[in-house]
């Protein structure tokens, strides 16, 4: 098998857009669920309409580049605001439902033949981000990097400009955190009640940290959606926020550097297992039987759980969580 091969194309997931989006949307998970107890399981639908925001405010309006993402980062406080009212008043349980339901409803507004000539319908909207490329200071035609690790101009300035947001938000947080503020949520994540008893309006303060978490699911939609130059309506599923909450639980819940770690980790491992999985089947220690067609991919997410199973058996609070950030009974 070819190792070197195997590595590079492991450290190029590691370091790529895709783990950059996932780091800043993981961030938000943290604040949402690591810092104020709140189960968001719509992660996606945050990203999701930032990015539409983006793509219509640009495709139908002709709005500026900087102008549409405003735009799209205001959409994820509407939504946010939108969830939040009827449901933080209520059991944990609910905004899990309402989140989930909700990302699910925005997928399929936008997938709707009715809103094709707005929205794309399932072909979505494309080629809307030339505007953000003509600030890309690399030449698209050459490739970048190190050693055999390098990549093209546009990729190169989208990776940078992820993982600095991804960097910039993660001591956002950090130093709201440290703040009274940040000690205030994570009063409410341990005993709301006592929050409530201390006078703090703990509805107020969820509400905030929804609004936080949901503005950066957003700005990780936007990265995605600049980065493909498209945004596809099933791009934006389910699966995706249960990928960011492995990445954020395999770092480990209430850090402020794990969600990097885990979105650099959970793509360098499924970067791993695809590669070792095409490598041994072209040795032939693996039959091509067993990795033909979308068996491959079906597999690779197979031992990626396996391996995420083990971890929750030995190290539940993730590589550099503490096991009382995952008492759920508590909250």
């Amino acid at each position: 098998m070819d190792w070197e091969v195997i590595f590079r194309n492991a450290i190029l997931a590691g370091i790529s857009r895709e783990a950059a989006v996932y780091a800043i949307a993981a961030v938000g998970l943290n604040v949402h669920f690591g810092y104020t107890g709140l189960l968001n399981f719509g992660q996606v639908g945050f990203m999701s309409i930032s990015a539409y925001g983006v793509g219509i405010s640009i495709t139908q309006y002709g709005a500026p580049v900087w102008l549409a993402f405003i735009i799209g980062l205001l959409a994820a406080v509407f939504l946010a605001l939108l969830l939040g009212v009827p449901t933080l008043r209520l059991r944990a349980d609910y905004l899990a439902i309402v989140t989930i339901a909700a990302s699910e409803i925005i997928r399929l507004t936008f997938r709707s033949v009715a809103l094709t000539d707005w929205s794309g319908g399932s072909n979505g909207i494309n080629g809307f981000a030339d505007g953000f490329y003509v600030w890309n200071p690399f030449d698209p035609s050459v490739a970048y990097g190190f050693g055999s690790v390098k990549v093209f101009g546009n990729q190169a300035y989208i990776i940078i400009v992820g993982w600095t947001l991804a960097v910039l938000v993660t001591l956002l947080v950090w130093l709201l955190m440290r703040s009274p503020w940040g000690r205030v949520l994570k009063s409410i994540r341990e005993d709301e009640d006592a929050a409530r008893a201390l006078g703090k309006n703990a509805y107020w303060y969820k509400m905030q940290s929804l609004i936080l978490g949901g503005v950066l699911g957003g700005l990780a939609g936007i990265v995605l959606s600049v980065g493909q130059s498209t945004v596809q309506p099933d791009v934006y599923s389910p699966p995706v926020t249960f990928f960011i909450w492995t990445a954020l639980i395999l770092g480990g819940v209430g850090r402020i550097w794990s969600p990097i770690f885990g979105a650099v980790a959970f793509w360098m491992i499924l970067s791993l297992a695809n590669n070792v999985l095409d490598q041994a089947t072209q040795a032939g220690i693996v039959p091509a039987a067993v990795t033909a067609g979308v068996r491959g991919g079906s597999i690779r997410f197979m031992i990626v759980g396996l391996g995420l199973m083990l971890l929750m058996a030995f190290r539940p609070q993730g590589v550099f969580g503490d096991r009382n950030e995952m008492m759920l009974a508590d909250r």
